[in-house]
């Protein structure tokens, strides 16, 4: 079997964070059990984690070069596992992977958060006399809990998180081999030399992928999340919408933009969703103060604050819940809101603080630790901590965090920074350049000076289409269909070819607004 993730990202402490590795410079089946059994109850919803046979460690470290492990032991101790295994209450099987490292073979011992926790333990597995005890990870500690730590841990029985469970639609044919292998590769795992054509089911076995039920097995919602194109299939509204208000929503809330939906996997709307930002809204300027020979330089937003904010919204959403991540966009702030809000386990007063929000219960732990593993999260309630500072080394004033009593929303505020502010967004600033549309699904209030040229480059269905609307600004596009007998995509495809060379505006949305010819 292969490792998920690259054995050097793991012994530096990269891929995965020091109180998920425990070091073991050799095989102590006692003391191993014992945080087996740990990372299986998953006390903090961190994805379980790695015990490393053959290494040293210093403050938590590990030191090189690895000490290694005897070859010759491998066998008498995946033996001896087996044993081990069938004593956890109720029954448990880590996996194991061998690996080098410094020239020396290590073991390394992965254990995923247990689907049938609690999970009880021997203390001393190897003793003859056996006496039980669960057991929960402390810091990097695994210790037995005592009183309200027991009774917390009782209530997690059966609680698997949504992302972690296996859902009956999802088939091979749905994860995607490119996004797949895509993702091994940025991680640098071996299972990248593996053909994913032809062997599909075994690395998403290996990569814990798969929920073992009678049947055989069904593929994890999270391998949805990640590796399929279209996941909104499973999880209706599972997208980013992005909508503009050039005058501000207070101000003028008819005029309002809409960005076409963003949609596809977790990583790629993150991209997709950043990529507009920092093409359309994100702003530079340069500012030389008299007296100085330095120049400061500043943005309307930081892109890093932008980015933390669009990755917590898409890891720490409910992925049950029916409603797309809202990204809006106003001349003094930038809002994204997300279903549902934050835990209960943090406080109210720290929500209206906007600052630290640490949980004890993540809501998407397998997807963090993918998301944690491309770098895109740190997953350690430092998202908030870093929009703040970072708006704050950007001299803009702080970011203002909502939610309601029963958390069903998470809502937080960017503010622009204050020399930056306007009245009303730019063209540039609504993803419009010189006339053309740069992935905006509804425009208006943009003119343009059309050319005799320009005009007699149109089809004769788009003239017809142009008539339509002269008679009637609020037709609709299946009213516009059905005048014509042509599919409703290709009048829409029309009208967006219309919409880019600036001969056609929509003022308002979808329900309520209507079209404007500019010409």
């Amino acid at each position: 079997m292969k490792l998920p993730i690259n054995i050097e990202e793991l012994l530096c402490g990269r891929a995965v964070e020091g109180e998920r590795i425990e070091y073991k410079s050799g095989w102590n089946p006692d003391a191993i059990y014992r945080t087996i059994c740990a990372f299986a109850n998953d006390f903090d919803e961190t994805g379980g984690g790695y015990i490393v046979i053959g290494v040293k460690e210093e403050n938590g470290r590990a030191l090189r070069p690895v000490v290694g492990i005897d070859t010759n032991k491998i066998e008498p101790i995946e033996k001896e596992m087996v044993g081990y295994n069938n004593l956890m209450r109720p029954y448990y099987q880590p996996r194991l992977y061998i690996e080098e490292a410094d020239g020396k073979t290590i073991l390394v011992i992965k254990v995923s958060a247990g689907e049938r926790r609690p999970y009880k333990v021997p203390d001393f597995v190897t003793a003859k006399q056996k006496t039980y005890n669960y057991y929960i990870r402390y810091n990097s500690s695994s210790i037995v809990p005592k009183a309200e730590y027991e009774r917390e841990l009782l209530d997690l029985a059966n609680r698997t998180p949504f992302d972690d469970r296996g859902n009956d639609q999802i088939t091979l044919n749905d994860i995607s081999p490119l996004l797949l292998h895509d993702y091994l590769v940025k991680v640098k795992s071996s299972l990248a030399e593996m053909p994913l054509t032809d062997n599909m089911e075994s690395v998403l076995e290996q990569m814990d992928l798969l929920e073992p039920v009678p049947e055989g097995w069904r593929i994890k919602n999270v391998a949805a999340m990640m590796f399929c194109e279209r996941p909104d299939r499973f999880f209706k509204q599972a997208q980013v919408d992005i909508v503009l208000f050039p005058e501000g929503r207070e101000k003028n809330p008819n005029n309002l933009i809409e960005v076409e939906p963003i949609k596809g996997s977790v990583p790629m709307m993150i991209e997709k969703t950043l990529s507009y930002l920092r093409t359309n809204v994100v702003k530079k300027q340069i500012r030389k103060p008299k007296d100085d020979e330095h120049s400061d330089k500043f943005f309307n937003y930081p892109f890093q604050a932008l980015e933390e904010a669009v990755v917590n919204s898409l890891y720490h959403r409910d992925w049950t819940i029916r409603e797309p991540v809202e990204i809006t966009i106003e001349p003094d702030r930038i809002s994204i809101l997300s279903f549902s809000g934050p835990d209960h386990t943090i406080p109210m007063e720290a929500v209206r603080k906007g600052k630290s929000l640490r949980s004890r219960r993540y809501r998407n732990r397998r997807l963090g630790e993918f998301l944690k593993e491309l770098d895109l999260t740190e997953g350690r309630a430092t998202g908030i901590p870093t929009i703040q500072d970072e708006l704050q080394a950007n001299g803009s004033p702080q970011a203002t965090v909502e939610t309601d009593e029963e958390r069903t929303y998470f809502l937080i505020d960017i503010p622009c920074h204050p020399e930056f502010g306007s009245e009303t967004l730019s063209l540039e600033q609504i993803g419009v350049k010189d006339g053309v549309k740069d992935g905006v699904k509804e425009n208006q209030n943009v003119t343009k000076d059309v050319t005799k040229d320009v005009t007699k480059e149109l089809t004769e269905r788009q003239r017809v289409i142009l008539e339509f609307i002269k008679e009637d600004a609020w037709v609709t596009i299946p009213e516009m269909s059905l005048k014509t007998s042509v599919a409703t995509r290709t009048i829409k495809r029309d009208i967006e070819e219309l919409q880019a060379i600036g001969i056609l505006v929509r003022i308002g949305g979808r329900k309520e607004g209507h079209w404007k010819i500019v010409m």
